[in-house]
């Protein structure tokens, strides 16, 4: 439901930024403090913000399902600012007794979509385990592009029509 929530509010603020003579291709999806989730909704989701253009903005927590835009909006269109700190394990499901289970298929999964920058990381950090790994300041910076100053300044100015769903996930339109 998370999923479908966030696509609306990224569909609906695309439309609004459109409307209001921002392109697609300026709007930024911004990302902070998202703890995660089911992989199939955050795939959904990238896919959306990969096929609309938009460039992603990590400025924060990115953990678990959350860390798949990396493997599927191009790398291109992806920066992180200082406060970016991105959290990689397993994959699991829930079990009827309500305990996690290792899910051998969703880390296969997650293996398979991450970029080969992203998997070599992860195998000097010894893999995919239960154990989160987390991915930041000056190790993520020599991967990803640095976010301009300018995508500060359009948080700024984009605070008050910007959309915004249960996890921290945003999407801001700017101008740049």
């Amino acid at each position: 439901m998370r999923g479908v929530l966030v696509a609306f509010v990224l569909a609906a603020a695309l439309v609004g930024a459109t409307l209001s003579g921002v392109s697609s291709a300026s709007a930024q999806f911004r990302i902070s403090e998202d703890r995660g989730g089911q992989i199939g909704p955050y795939l959904q989701q990238f896919a959306m913000v990969r096929d609309s253009g938009s460039r992603v903005v990590i400025d924060g927590t990115c953990l678990s399902a959350c860390t798949l835009v990396l493997g599927t909006v191009p790398k291109d269109r992806i920066c992180v600012t200082s406060r970016a700190n991105l959290g990689f394990h397993a994959a699991w499901n829930l079990a009827q007794s309500g305990h996690a289970v290792y899910s051998d298929e969703g880390t296969r999964l997650l293996w398979e979509i991450y970029p080969t920058q992203i998997r070599n990381w992860i195998k000097r950090k010894g893999g995919l385990t239960p154990r989160m790994i987390f991915l930041k300041g000056k190790e993520l910076a020599s991967m990803y592009a640095t976010c301009p100053s300018s995508a500060r300044y359009a948080e700024a100015q984009s605070q008050p029509s910007q959309g915004r769903n249960a996890t921290g996930v945003t999407l801001a339109a700017a101008t740049h």
